[in-house]
């Protein structure tokens, strides 16, 4: 499949409200944000740019890609939430990439990058995900992940533990994270966690708005 064929949908989900040069147009900002979230490298979405008639460096789509600050959002009240915690590497290094689905849906809540796991980082995620969404009656699908069952059955969460059914739409998004990495051997190189944070949250968001 040609690269521009996976370009389809609406991109208006791209904020480029941090754009405060017009050197590019924003329409260019868009694809070329929109082309390296598909799976292009930022080289192929910039000489992609090039064919368009924009030449912008492959450094101009990465910080694109960061300076957006992507957010997933949704406004779905679930009933169920599957969250999980899987290692990647960064840089050699390896870091706890916590994330949480609505299986009915298919969104990406949230993804938070973490250099340990602990009872403390698995009570920030559970936080952040509270103060983004409403949580209360939500019940929590997770396997078998030690801090995760503990913090949940501590802090009084309704949560099931289960390895198949609705709970696999976590496992679905970590592989689709996997397969995107799979060139870095499941890692991030030559970046710093919080941008490997923010390119993952910029995946997120890109893949609810193909799930509407």
């Amino acid at each position: 499949m040609a690269e521009s064929e996976r370009l389809s949908g609406c991109i208006e989900w791209i904020d480029l409200s941090f754009v405060e040069r017009k050197r590019t147009p924003e329409w260019a900002i868009q694809v070329g944000i929109q082309c390296h979230l598909a799976g292009m490298s930022t080289r192929d979405a910039s000489q992609f740019l090039d064919e368009l008639g924009v030449q912008r460096s492959h450094v101009a789509v990465h910080n694109w890609v960061h300076k957006a600050d992507l957010q997933p959002i949704s406004t779905v009240i679930a009933d169920q939430i599957a969250v999980d915690e899987k290692v990647i590497r960064v840089n050699g290094d390896d870091y706890w990439l916590y994330g949480a689905v609505d299986p009915e849906t298919n969104e990406i809540l949230q993804f938070r990058l973490f250099s340990t796991t602990t009872k403390q980082t698995t009570r920030w995620f559970l936080a952040d995900l509270h103060r983004r969404y409403q949580l209360d009656g939500v019940e929590f699908l997770v396997d078998d992940a030690d801090y995760l069952v503990n913090v949940l059955d501590e802090d009084g969460y309704r949560f099931q533990m289960i390895s198949h059914g609705n709970r696999n739409a976590i496992e679905r998004v970590f592989w689709e994270i996997e397969r995107r990495t799979s060139s870095f051997a499941t890692s991030f190189s030559h970046i710093n966690p919080p941008t490997a944070e923010s390119w993952l949250q910029a995946l997120a968001v890109r893949h609810n708005s193909r799930q509407n």
